[in-house]
């Protein structure tokens, strides 16, 4: 297993997203989620690795995992559980949650924003309390620091949220100095806001979403992540289908994809190329994904979510597909990968 940076937890290729027990997209029944988390344990060797956050489903994510693993007689060293921070449980008041409209099915709470140093500490008791004994968290960030920079628009904004995210920060940091937490990071779907955060906060790891795939490998990019690797900080990559696109799927980043949009053509164009190739060389278009987002040595894992049972194994079974070289070289001859990656193919 390879490490999650220079001092953190021993980590498998492939990690689990919990989202979709959080009901992301569909309200899934309690059988189908308990036989997604009783698959993740079936096999494993060391510990199973689970993503999570409280805003995924405003807590029911968390409750799920914790009501799970109790259920199926799983021991608290036998997993490691990563919450994301800074979005805190409250009554549903209305007929949907307001955090996040038409994404979240099923739900009974919503949710609310809660960043800053009290704010952070509220959102880590509430998911303790979630979870429930055993079970702690033993990764813990801010979630979507990216997001919160963002909505702050107005004169000053930026400013003040700049302030909660940094205070946010030092309540992980204290939590981690009592040993109440063992390892603190940072999830983003914007890279330069990780970049950012690392010249001002000490990080043991960061998750990038959307931002390092066999899609999207800009040279700043990936300099970056030689930079991560130099300071001994671990990379945890997400969303490295682009939402599922690039695996056939609707959706690119969140949006439905229109093929007849001039600005989408591109995409669809890559795609029909990158499969094209995926099936001359026989290499499933997912392996190739995952593969290439592991091909970093920064990298030490790769996080996939599912709402089905039977796809679990095969999504570790991605982990350590064989990918061969020939396949590589003929991505970078078609201009889909680019010439100068050095880690896969011929730089």
């Amino acid at each position: 297993m390879p490490r999650l940076g220079k001092t953190g937890p021993l980590v498998p290729p492939i990690v689990f997203g919990t989202s979709a027990l959080g009901n992301l997209y569909a309200a899934h029944p309690p059988e189908r989620k308990l036989g997604v988390l009783r698959e993740m344990f079936r096999d494993a060797q060391g510990p199973v690795v689970l993503d999570s956050a409280g805003k995924y489903g405003a807590g029911l994510a968390l409750e799920t995992i914790g009501d799970g693993l109790r259920t199926l007689g799983v021991r608290a060293e036998q997993v490691l559980i990563s919450n994301k921070l800074g979005w805190f449980r409250v009554p549903l008041r209305g007929p949907e949650p307001t955090f996040e409209p038409g994404v979240w099915f099923g739900l009974e709470h919503d949710a609310e924003q809660a960043v800053g140093y009290e704010g952070i500490l509220r959102c880590w008791e509430q998911g303790c309390a979630l979870l429930g004994p055993p079970f702690r968290p033993a990764l813990v960030s801010v979630h979507d620091p990216d997001e919160l920079l963002a909505r702050a628009r107005m004169p000053g904004g930026r400013d003040r949220a700049r302030h909660q995210l940094l205070e946010a920060y030092r309540a992980l940091h204290e939590l981690k100095q009592r040993g109440e937490v063992g390892w603190v990071g940072v999830g983003a779907k914007d890279w330069t806001v990780v970049r950012d955060l690392v010249e001002e906060v000490a990080l043991d790891w960061v998750m990038l979403a959307c931002s390092f795939t066999i899609l999207h490998h800009p040279p700043e990019v990936v300099g970056f992540v030689d930079r991560l690797q130099r300071q001994g900080i671990g990379v945890v990559n997400s969303a490295v289908f682009h939402a599922g696109f690039l695996t056939g799927g609707e959706f690119f980043d969140y949006r439905r994809l229109d093929p007849g949009s001039p600005g989408d053509r591109p995409l669809f164009a890559w795609r029909e190329r990158f499969h094209a190739i995926c099936r001359a060389h026989d290499v499933s278009p997912a392996a190739a994904c995952v593969r290439f987002a592991l091909s970093h040595p920064a990298v030490a894992c790769v996080a996939l979510n599912t709402s089905r049972p039977e796809q679990v194994r095969a999504n570790v079974a991605l982990g350590d597909a064989q990918v061969p070289s020939r396949f590589w070289s003929a991505l970078k001859d078609a201009g889909l990968v680019r010439r100068d990656y050095p880690h896969v193919g011929d730089a």
